[in-house]
């Protein structure tokens, strides 16, 4: 069985009539009546009755039209899907991010890249630091943002695209508030607000305290940036954040605090499987959110954000 006889017999019968199907397709009406017949005696059976000048399905031929059209349109949008891939302009591109990148960068980011690309379209996936290495190389995804980056996998490759300062947040009210830097282990005494285990954050906040010679003390744990910017503005203990994370403003703000002993960074990596050629859409996403970093100074924006909210919590 052939695909032009599918698309014949199907042609066939949405018009009812040899010739005007052959007329249509641009081909000779001959040519169109030997597919169908050649089509009936593979299948065994007839597929159309003549009733006066037209054809008409017969019942099996009505059920294997159906089928044969599915198929045709699944093999239409493959085709689709083929041509969108080999264009920059067109498609779609997968990618995955954890929920602190997803307030703030991801959603800058992308209106930014559609101002140059608008038909472009995007398929967005969170998700913790294991499940984005795992999307990535079953090829859920193309690209991937992921903190840290990693450092051993040999499945995936790429670039660490920025580094990005934690902050200490604190109740406004705290006796530290106000300062402009502290050492991280003048926070040894109070109780932390952590991320829930297996959070990127978590282990860069507990190996930073353990650095600086105390066992954090964790009293509430959260799956949020927001949760954990909030828990601590109402006074459930301390914690640190990175600048991304505090950009934005709510009702309820902690106070943002610079630490430097030690300086507690992450950083942000943008990754891709090995050995795999990206379709030209992520390719052209790719070059833009490298470009992107390069010509914006995030880490100086964010700054800028924490001085003004910590001259605005002065004020108050």
């Amino acid at each position: 069985m052939e695909l032009r006889q599918l698309h014949y017999f199907v042609k066939v019968a949405q018009k009812e009539h040899v010739t005007q199907a052959a007329e249509e397709l641009h081909v000779a009406q001959s040519a169109v009546s030997r597919q169908i017949h050649q089509l009936e005696e593979e299948l065994g059976v007839k597929l159309f009755l003549q009733k006066g000048r037209n054809l008409q399905l017969t019942p099996v031929g009505q059920l294997f039209c159906k089928r044969a059209e599915a198929i045709l349109k699944e093999l239409e949008r493959s085709v689709q899907e083929v041509q969108e891939f080999m264009d920059p302009e067109l498609g779609e591109v997968r990618i995955g991010f954890p929920h602190s990148l997803g307030v703030h960068l991801i959603p800058k980011m992308v209106a930014e890249f559609r101002k140059k690309h608008p038909n472009v379209k995007f398929r967005f996936k969170q998700g913790m630091y294991p499940s984005l290495i795992r999307d990535v190389v079953s090829g859920e995804v193309d690209l991937a943002f992921i903190s840290p980056y990693p450092k051993e996998c040999d499945q995936v490759t790429g670039e660490i695209v920025l580094t990005e300062e934690l902050l200490a947040i604190m109740p406004p009210n705290h006796p530290l508030a106000g300062e402009e830097s502290i050492s991280l282990k003048q926070l040894k005494d109070e109780t932390f607000v952590m991320f829930s285990p297996g959070y990127s954050l978590r282990p860069i906040v507990w190996d930073a305290c353990i650095e600086a010679g105390f066992t954090p003390r964790i009293s509430f744990e959260g799956e949020e940036t927001e949760t954990i910017r909030g828990l601590v503005a109402a006074g459930m203990g301390v914690s640190l954040l990175p600048d991304m994370a505090l950009k934005h403003t709510s009702e309820l703000e902690p106070a943002c605090v610079r630490v430097v002993h030690p300086v507690v960074t992450r950083t942000i990596g943008l990754i891709r499987r090995v050995d795999e050629k990206l379709p030209l859409v992520a390719q052209t996403f790719h070059a833009f959110v490298l470009r992107y970093f390069e010509q914006h100074d995030l880490y100086e924006l964010a700054r800028a954000n924490k001085t003004s909210s910590v001259a605005s919590s002065k004020q108050k």
